[in-house]
């Protein structure tokens, strides 16, 4: 696996990072959404502490992925009854 040694700037501060070359655009597009959200956060609520910042990035990301996640386990349990009627659909034409 080829490594890279790569940049980002996150909330003003660089931090170096050894990234496998396959991973290197979706590390440096995170790098750009975070910066994005803090940026949004900046101009909403009209805070420059870093720190609050990139707490707020952190809490609304975590919302979010929550939000996604309950939507998949919904998503997969429709799937799964689905299935099972299927399931059943068939082996009751088998039996037949």
């Amino acid at each position: 696996m080829e490594h890279l040694s790569i940049k980002v700037k996150i909330a003003d501060r660089e931090y170096p990072l050894k990234v496998k070359k396959q991973e290197e655009e979706r590390i440096r597009t995170a790098a750009k959404m975070l910066n994005e959200k803090v940026k949004q956060f900046r101009e909403q609520f009209g805070k420059d502490d870093k720190i609050d910042l990139l707490a707020m990035t952190a809490f609304d990301l975590m919302v979010e992925k929550l939000r996604r996640d309950e939507s998949i386990a919904l998503s997969n349990e429709h799937i799964d009854t689905r299935l099972d009627y299927l399931e059943d659909l068939i082996n009751n034409t088998l039996n037949e």
